[in-house]
């Protein structure tokens, strides 16, 4: 599947935006843009801290990234696991939050989950990002409870609807 996204008020960073499949050689940037994520400063910095998106797990998920098409400069990716179906993964770049590179991937994941035959697919979200996945169609669903010593705050759980296209 071939995106685009214009950013309406921020200069186009190049020619648009395109999803591709991730590839065990971006792992590094997939871990880098996971610790470098402003969402996880203060008390969810140890969430992140020694995280690591490694090839094995790129190559055994449907991991995909927004990449700028002229620089291949990486934007953003998620993780969509089948059975059960569950965003995984989903990271923006700070710089580019707001632009439309989040829905540009929930878009894409739905494509990729309705392909599946999926009819929903659960999000557990980052407490901050619950309001990014309401905008898009999720409801909440329930709380996932914390899990120490890995998770220490409760988070919220969602459902996204896959609706047929028409």
């Amino acid at each position: 599947m071939r995106s685009s996204v214009t950013r309406p008020g921020r200069p186009a960073p190049g020619d648009g935006v395109r999803i591709r499949r991730a590839a065990a050689r971006d792992a590094k940037r997939l871990t880098r843009l996971v610790r470098a994520s402003r969402a996880y400063q203060g008390p969810y910095a140890p969430m992140v801290a020694g995280y690591r998106v490694g090839p094995d797990y790129i190559e055994t998920h449907r991991v995909f990234a927004a990449v700028e098409e002229t620089t291949g400069r990486l934007l953003g990716f998620y993780s969509l696991v089948l059975d059960p179906p569950e965003l995984d993964l989903m990271f923006v770049a700070d710089d580019a939050q707001g632009s439309g590179i989040g829905r540009l991937l929930v878009g894409h994941l739905l494509d990729e989950a309705r392909d599946a035959g999926l009819t929903g697919v659960r999000i557990v979200s980052h407490p901050p990002a619950e309001g990014f996945y309401r905008s898009v169609g999720a409801a909440r669903t329930g709380t996932e409870r914390a899990a120490p010593p890995a998770v220490m705050w409760d988070r919220p759980e969602l459902l996204l609807p896959v609706l047929p296209v028409g």
